[in-house]
């Protein structure tokens, strides 16, 4: 099979995108797959050129231009199979605040939240006296925890709206929820085993507890009631589905007080050393190679 492996793009998440690539590339079995390597910060007209001669697209991107559709419908212009979602849902599950409204639609449990305005002439304090402090300061579309602040102290919180808006028009804040962090695999239409995260140093599951290695425990199972931890499955069930995903996805979730809060949902999961996709899929008994060519299977099956 000819295989374009896509990686790098120009979101804040290229180094973990390359990181993924090379665990994919490591993965693949040469005398199966001829594989050719594009970045889409500088070679998307290389693709676009070569796309007759190849057979399938993996992405192993993250991030805008990458994992919001847009790398997507290229493809689906190029009548290039690929893996994992489509446009819609990619587009869906990349903007936080139109996400959350899916899941609301669907019964799922978020945690209250404002859309904040850069350009807003209101007080920031409004938005601790509506979700009350620590908050949760994070760009509308993003992953990895980049530009996410956990604000504790008024004096805080415009600097984080300002970091977590950067260049785009809105952000988003959210009641801090203290509890036990949780992820949850979707694969084809199979809820993997639930992923228990504990980070060291920090809070919350930031930047630095998901991409160093001890930054975090990573227990998979998760440590929870059989009850609990069905539910918790079918919510990442639910939530694939509410937003149209396909292939896989991987739903991240707080517990608090015994109840789950849905955060967001991901099209196209990490597949780094440190991921958690590839530690759910080995509990269940598939290799990361089986993963990979599972994916890439389901993707052609999908096409065709």
């Amino acid at each position: 099979m000819r295989l374009a492996l896509l990686a790098g793009g120009t979101s804040p998440e290229r180094a973990v995108s390359l990181r993924s690539a090379a665990q994919v590339a490591s993965a693949l079995d040469p005398k199966k797959f001829r594989l050719k390597r594009y970045d889409p910060a500088h070679e998307l007209g290389r693709l676009v050129h070569d796309a007759p001669s190849l057979d399938f697209a993996f992405l192993a991107l993250h991030g805008g231009r990458g994992e919001d559709g847009s790398v997507q419908g290229l493809l689906e212009m190029l009548r290039l199979p690929y893996q994992g979602s489509g446009v819609l849902a990619s587009a869906l599950a990349m903007d936080k605040w139109q996400a959350r409204q899916r899941f609301q639609a669907a019964g799922l449990r978020v945690a209250r939240a404002r859309l904040w305005q850069r350009a807003s002439a209101a007080d920031p304090s409004t938005l601790s006296a509506a979700l009350g402090l620590p908050l949760v300061v994070k760009p509308r579309a993003g992953g990895s925890s980049l530009a996410t602040h956990l604000v504790a102290d008024l004096d805080q919180l415009p600097e984080a709206l300002a970091a977590a808006c950067g260049s785009e028009a809105t952000c988003l804040v959210e009641e801090f929820l203290p509890g036990t962090e949780l992820t949850a695999a979707v694969l084809g239409e199979e809820a993997l085993p639930l992923v228990e995260i504990a980070a060291a140093d920090a809070r919350f599951f930031d930047y630095q507890a998901k991409y160093t290695p001890g930054g975090a425990a990573e227990i998979c199972p998760a440590r929870l009631h059989e009850d609990l931890a069905e539910a918790a499955q079918k919510a990442g069930l639910a939530a694939h589905r509410s937003l149209g995903c396909r292939g896989y996805s991987r739903s991240d979730f707080i517990l608090c007080q015994d109840q789950l809060f849905l955060l967001e949902t991901n099209t196209l999961p990490g597949l780094t050393a440190e991921s958690l996709l590839p530690l759910a899929a080995r509990v269940h008994g598939l290799s990361f190679t089986a993963l990979i060519e599972q994916l890439i299977a389901d993707g052609l099956r999908r096409w065709q």
